[in-house]
């Protein structure tokens, strides 16, 4: 192994573009690309491959200021390069797309049906496109599952079945 180096952040915390205030979570694409999860800079950073200074791509200071984020704390980028970002604070699922952000889980506040989430904390995929999302205050993981036939007619129809699967809890 080589030796450390930080990736990004100056290690003072800060809103300046090289700086970072309580990073969450992090990406890294096929070229060497970093996404961060900014916290409480509500944003989401894109440092790309060996700059120093971040690009806001999402949230807080961003170009494209379509989404409010309140503390983001997971992010992922598919290969068609959209975003799916864990919006903690607001206790929500967002993903961008060709008509910009929007909420896909999680929408309408916070709560404990099977339609809502309280504090998630991270979000994964797996081979078949199906997410699974920490719903860390409801004690539970939810799989939403992808719909194949979704997409067919509409690129903007909702991808995932609002069914929830309870796959891990304390009830």
């Amino acid at each position: 192994m080589t030796s450390n180096r930080g990736a990004a952040g100056t290690g003072i915390r800060g809103s300046a573009s090289s700086q970072l205030n309580s990073p969450r979570g992090v990406f890294v694409d096929v070229n060497l690309d970093l996404y961060v999860a900014d916290c409480y800079n509500h944003r989401v950073q894109l440092f790309q491959s060996g700059e120093s200074n971040g690009i806001t791509v999402a949230g807080s200071g961003s170009l494209n200021p379509t989404i409010i984020l309140r503390c983001p704390s997971g992010i992922i980028l598919d290969g068609n390069k959209y975003l799916f970002i864990v919006d903690y604070g607001n206790d929500r699922i967002i993903s961008s797309g060709s008509s910009g952000f929007r909420c896909l889980f999680g929408c309408y506040g916070s709560g404990s049906q099977s339609n809502e989430l309280n504090y998630p904390s991270s979000l994964s995929f797996d081979r078949f496109g199906n997410m699974f999302v920490t719903d860390s205050f409801n004690h539970r993981i939810q799989k939403f599952q992808y719909l194949e036939e979704s997409c067919k007619n509409s690129k903007e129809k909702l991808l995932w079945k609002m069914k929830i699967k309870l796959l891990m809890g304390s009830n």
